[in-house]
């Protein structure tokens, strides 16, 4: 395993600055401020109702934000839709599998990188050459990808027919085809075997040493300390803890958070 850095050396990737987001006036998050630097896997933890998706949901421009904004490589992204944050850079993984299931595996991996194609509707449903040829690259290029999460022999079973995990590999391999500078990964363990979670340990480890950026939401706390260079602990919508995994094992605050009760 890599030696976890220190995640200030870089230039910040994303930045969050006192961003608050509220529900019928009650505050996910309250004057929350982070900074992510490349080529790192920084996890957002906390107990239930922490607000760990909400700041998901902020991040991709799902929720607004009422207070505050979040920058994407030095620029605000705080306002812009979801499809035009994806189109940054910017895409994720979600709790339940968001998946097409009643498509192949190899179909699903296609649609995720439809933010890089260059034929446009009619050219669609023309049938041009050009957009034929362009779907042969795309399909050529989705079947490298299957065969780096070691899907390419499932290429064409319907993906709500195959296993949990491939379930789970198949929605990050969908969101790497768009070739994201962050990739956002929500709880990819849930549902997992001991084995299957060493194997979603050992495949997001692969991507980090591959240079991607990974903010990860996990309640399995034995995978958040084995992979995690930072941890971001929320508490109530605000930031109690962050740190290197071993120093925020010794926070007392994050403990009581966890425990309920003074340490």
């Amino acid at each position: 395993m890599i030696s976890p850095a220190d995640p200030h050396m870089d230039t910040a990737v994303l930045e969050a600055k006192n961003i608050t987001v509220r529900f019928e006036g009650l505050e996910a998050l309250s004057r929350l401020s982070f900074a992510i630097s490349p080529r790192r896997i920084v996890s957002i933890i906390g107990p239930n109702g922490a607000g760990k998706t909400t700041l998901l949901n902020a991040i991709t421009g799902v929720y607004p934000i009422h207070a505050g904004e979040i920058l994407f490589q030095g620029k605000s992204i705080s306002g812009l839709k979801p499809f035009q944050i994806a189109a940054l850079g910017i895409t994720r993984s979600f709790q339940q599998a968001q998946l097409f299931m009643n498509m192949t595996v190899l179909e699903n991996v296609m649609v995720g990188m439809h933010s890089r194609t260059t034929s446009g509707f009619f050219k669609g449903m023309l049938r041009l050459p050009s957009e034929r040829k362009e779907e042969r690259i795309i399909s050529a290029q989705s079947r490298d990808i299957l065969d780096e999460f070691g899907l390419i022999s499932k290429a064409a079973d319907m993906a709500g027919h195959i296993s949990i995990l491939d379930q789970r590999r198949l929605e990050i391999a969908r969101a790497m085809a768009a070739r994201p500078k962050i990739l956002l990964l929500d709880e990819p363990a849930a549902g997992l075997t001991i084995r299957e979670m060493e194997a979603m340990a050992d495949l997001i480890l692969g991507l980090r040493e591959k240079g991607q950026t990974i903010i990860l939401v996990e309640h399995n706390m034995r995978l958040v300390m084995a992979i995690s260079d930072h941890l971001i602990v929320l508490h109530h919508g605000v930031k109690i803890g962050e740190g290197r995994p071993e120093d925020i094992q010794k926070n007392r605050q994050v403990i009581e958070a966890y425990l309920g009760k003074k340490v």
